[in-house]
């Protein structure tokens, strides 16, 4: 089949999906106020495709036919950063939002092939292999469905009060499993054609009916997605230019005695390689992570800059400072990230990974960064962000030359020219949406806890402290 055109996606949308939204069950997601405005924002992937401007770097050659760069198995460092130039250039396209629908299925399905390659049993390579051709022929959106709803969170998956807590096999047959469980988080599965399910931490040897990954369609009996309606009041364009056209879903996914084919079934009762599918995963999405952020942390020093210029306060000594700040945490978090690249580390089956120490120090820079890096630009901009006057009120005739006097800026910048930068400013820092990137900075991809553990994990395995030992060691020896 090859590449589709935006239609084609589209059209796939249209079928038996269970999405509630708002206590309700929405017929055609395409079509729905809400979810049909992710849908439009999900599209960039495949116009990007068609356009003359991205054709070269989001699609290529491989088996005889033309596919999305997002299903280019990485096999080098350039392979890395070609995948982060798109990821980046699909964000940029969409305002500072992620479209996702195949960054992070992709990941899963990178994290898959390297894992299960190593397995003694053959066959579970090979349906992730054959898995993994079919989405890739198909040119298919994919979601992930990682984190479980967990419940006591001091408590393992067999240790809770109610074992649904954790997505688990309740029954076996001969032609494949029954699972029951929830998934929090999912994002863009509203307007995806598959979801992957992936364990979320490593397992005990006694957990073997919780360490399960497959994929199945969305449209598939027995799965039911209920839409989180975050950020769904964002309607008018000029005070909010971003949110106002741009969206993406999350839901809670629920996993109602949901049958799973053979397969389909690409880990089943490994308990060690559970954990091991969880990091693996992570490594390639928090490198995915950090490559969307980077529009969104440019953003804000562009936003910064300009409002400066408006305010007339461009050349305070204060705000050069933050000027400073905000370019620093631009510009090492994309060192940092190359250079998970350029350390890229070799895994089964032919691929590479990205450096986990250096990626997982990108991502924690840029969570730790990122409310410091809001608060300059919040100040540089004003109050005027959250107390200023709506769309409605430029509308009437008696009103508009009132703001358009009092809201100038510095000489040759008036009222309606200064509010459009500031409306912009409000949406990425001070809206809904400004929160749901602030909330996404802390937890999304890893909590900040989880990437500083990998840091750590990364340095011992590196042997930092063998080598001090050893060096410690020599000098004991010397004194003797």
């Amino acid at each position: 089949m090859g590449l589709r055109t935006p239609e084609e996606y589209i059209e796939s949308l249209r079928d038996e999906r269970e999405i509630w939204y708002r206590g309700e069950r929405v017929d055609d997601v395409t079509t729905h106020p809400v979810i049909g405005k992710a849908v439009r924002h999900a599209a960039i992937d495949y116009e990007m495709a068609e356009s003359e401007r991205y054709r070269e770097l989001a699609a290529y050659e491989e088996d005889g036919g033309r596919h999305s760069r997002y299903y280019k198995i990485p096999r080098s460092r350039e392979d890395l950063l070609l995948r982060s130039q798109l990821i980046e250039a699909a964000t940029a396209e969409g305002d500072t939002l992620v479209v996702l629908i195949k960054e992070i299925g992709t990941d899963a399905l990178f994290a898959l092939l390297a894992v299960t390659a190593e397995f003694e049993d053959p066959v579970y390579h090979q349906r992730v292999r054959s898995y993994y051709e079919y989405c890739r022929e198909h040119d298919l959106a994919l979601a992930v469905a990682q984190t479980d709803m967990k419940g006591d969170r001091v408590k393992r998956p067999s240790q809770q009060a109610d074992p649904d807590m954790y997505l688990r096999v309740v029954e076996r047959r001969p032609d494949g499993v029954v699972v029951r469980g929830a998934k929090a988080h999912t994002s863009v599965v509203t307007n995806t054609n598959e979801v992957i399910v992936l364990p979320t931490r490593a397992m005990g040897p006694d957990e073997q009916d919780w360490s399960i990954a497959f994929a199945l369609p969305v449209a598939t009996e027995g799965l039911r997605f209920i839409a989180s309606p975050f950020g769904d009041g964002a309607q008018h364009s000029g005070e909010r230019p971003i949110s106002a056209v741009r969206k993406m879903m999350e839901t809670i996914t629920i996993f109602d005695d949901v049958f799973v084919p053979n397969e389909r079934i690409f880990l089943d009762g490994g308990t060690e390689a559970a954990g091991q599918l969880a990091l693996t995963f992570v490594e390639y999405h928090r490198f995915t992570a950090v490559s969307y952020k980077l529009p969104l942390v440019d953003a804000l020093g562009g936003a910064a800059a300009l409002a400066a210029d408006y305010n007339g306060i461009l050349g305070a000594g204060h705000v050069r400072e933050k000027f400073v700040d905000l370019i620093a945490y631009a510009e090492t978090t994309r060192a940092l990230l190359e250079k998970s690249a350029d350390r890229c580390i070799a895994k089964p089956n032919g691929q590479v990974a990205p450096d986990p120490m250096t990626v997982n120090l990108a991502k924690s820079h840029f969570a730790h960064g990122y409310h410091e890096a809001v608060q300059h630009v919040q100040e540089i901009a004003g109050g005027i962000l959250v107390t200023g006057p709506g769309d409605e009120d430029w509308e009437q005739e008696e009103l508009r030359p009132f703001l358009q006097k009092y809201l100038a800026g510095r000489e040759g910048v008036g009222g309606e020219q200064r509010m459009r930068l500031l409306n912009f400013v409000r949406d990425l820092t001070s809206s809904d949406y400004g929160a749901y990137q602030e909330v996404l900075a802390i937890h999304a991809e890893g909590s900040l806890q989880a990437e500083r553990l990998q840091v750590f994990r990364a340095f011992n395995e590196n042997g930092g402290a063998r080598r001090v030992m050893r060096l410690v060691g020599r000098m004991a020896g010397l004194q003797r």
